[in-house]
């Protein structure tokens, strides 16, 4: 414990890589890596800087004196040539040349987007894993019945491996989101002070060929297929806009699944992981609350919430360049990235240890099976000489006193109740062999593995591996 803030998020529910992502470490180190690639392209293209000079900015790129940055800002007021002065300090033959031609969004931009690009990639594969946990479990229960509920009333059976599938289909947007971000992310480069590369022109005597070149070179540099074909002095805001979109998007699927669990562990259907010693409550030591699946809930109301910033930002940017984009960035782009990590991290722990009670899923749906089945009852005594008309008078009148019944905390007596009545034709015996679950799944489970036979492919990178919670 210390006797300073520390975002939860840092403290409590992000892995290891992504808050190495986006500590000062790998921003900062990225920062360095950048200037290296700018000096060493201008060097090759032309300008007066040596290789000995590129080469003490590469051996540097690591030791930071973060005192020194934090002294030097104290006294500038400016971030980034506080530390373009540290660097030179600690690159002294090439300080006269570390950010030549360039503005700072040279480097806070392009780093943002390295970091956020890596950052995508991290959640894609932690997003194929929740797909790959719930494909297994999907397989596993693709035939078993269990109650279907519309408006959380019950409903026509399904199977819980379909159920599952929705959740995945859900997942799987996300997936194509990610992938979309991917594709379409640029490099912003070196474009000078608005975008226009006017002090690259006059470096390199008008020769806008070099620009493009040092520009391309600089996005591979960094894995980059390209830059953005126009810019101002900044990369545009609606990069930020759609990455925020799929974070966003990630929790939208993520609270659903969770919140369906929680219902279901609530009917004691399904349940999330509950370790041996693990306390449910303070008070009500028997309690197996739903921690996890409420913690995804609780994260994703935020995740969502922060998503709100990049359009509100993306939407506010005047004309060239405005500084009312970075405090906001600085906060709502790495918490939302590790929001994002937190609850992948969560669904994956979820996903791969549910649990389903047999008993209990096999007990609810017999319960109301009678009053789902009446249709087929009624064709059954039609066939046996009723009239139509009158046997459903019957069904209307029993269904309603054994709901009734049900009300006060009786069994359901359906089936006894019709086969009291003469005019209905079936005995109880009768109709409980009508009453097999498996009659009234429709094509669940050949809809699951249709489903997992597309998806599959998809899945092959997919690690498998679990995730351990810590808290």
């Amino acid at each position: 414990m210390t006797d300073r803030y520390e975002s939860p998020l840092a403290s409590r529910y992000a892995s290891e890589y992504m808050l190495h992502l986006f500590s000062p470490d790998s921003r900062y180190q990225t920062w360095r890596k950048l200037w290296t690639a700018l000096a060493r392209e201008e060097s090759r293209l032309g300008l007066p800087i040596t290789e000995a000079q590129v080469a003490e900015l590469e051996a540097h790129q690591t030791d930071i004196d973060y005192e020194c940055v934090r002294q030097r800002e104290k006294e500038v007021r400016h971030d980034v040539m506080a530390h373009v002065y540290t660097y030179g300090k600690a690159a002294p033959s090439a300080a006269g040349i570390i950010h030549l031609g360039a503005t700072s969004c040279y480097v806070t931009d392009n780093a943002d987007l390295i970091l956020y690009r890596d950052g995508l990639r991290y959640l894609r594969g932690e997003l194929l894993n929740v797909l790959a946990h719930l494909a297994k479990f999907a397989a596993q229960y693709k035939d078993m019945p269990t109650l279907g509920y519309t408006h959380y009333q019950p409903a026509q059976p399904v199977t819980i491996g379909k159920r599952a599938t929705l959740w995945m289909q859900d997942f799987l947007a996300d997936l194509t989101e990610i992938d979309f971000v991917l594709e379409n992310i640029c490099f912003l480069g070196c474009r000078g002070t608005t975008g226009t590369e006017a002090s690259f022109l006059d470096l390199f005597d008008g020769d806008g060929g070099k620009i493009d070149e040092m520009n391309r070179a600089l996005a591979s540099a960094f894995g980059f297929s390209a830059c953005y074909d126009v810019c101002g002095q900044t990369y545009p805001r609606k990069t930020d806009s759609r990455i925020q979109n799929a974070l966003s998007s990630i929790a939208q699927s993520a609270y659903r699944m969770a919140n369906d669990i929680r219902l279901l562990q609530h009917d004691r259907q399904l349940a999330e992981p509950f370790e041996k010693n693990q306390i449910g409550s303070s008070a009500m030591a028997y309690k197996r609350n739903p921690m996890r699946c409420e913690r995804i809930c609780s994260l994703s109301r935020y995740l969502m919430t922060d998503a709100l910033n990049a359009p509100l930002t993306a939407s506010a940017q005047w004309l060239e360049r405005t500084l009312d984009d970075s405090a906001n960035r600085r906060i709502s782009m790495p918490e939302g990235f590790l929001c994002a990590d937190a609850i992948l991290r969560l669904t994956q722990n979820v996903t791969d240890g549910l649990r389903v009670n047999d008993k209990i899923v096999e007990k609810t749906i017999r319960e109301y099976l009678p009053f789902l089945a009446t249709e087929n009852l009624l064709m059954e005594a039609v066939k046996r000489g009723g009239n139509r008309q009158e046997l459903h008078e019957i069904i209307r009148r029993c269904s309603m006193e054994a709901t009734a019944g049900m009300n006060e905390g009786r069994e359901c007596d359906l089936l006894a109740r019709l086969a009291a009545e003469k005019e209905f034709g079936l005995s109880e015996e009768e109709m409980e062999k009508i009453l097999d679950p498996k009659l009234y799944i429709g094509r669940c489970a050949e809809q699951v593995t249709r489903f997992l036979d597309r998806v599959s492919p998809l899945l092959k990178d997919a690690s498998g591996e679990s995730t351990e919670i810590d808290l």
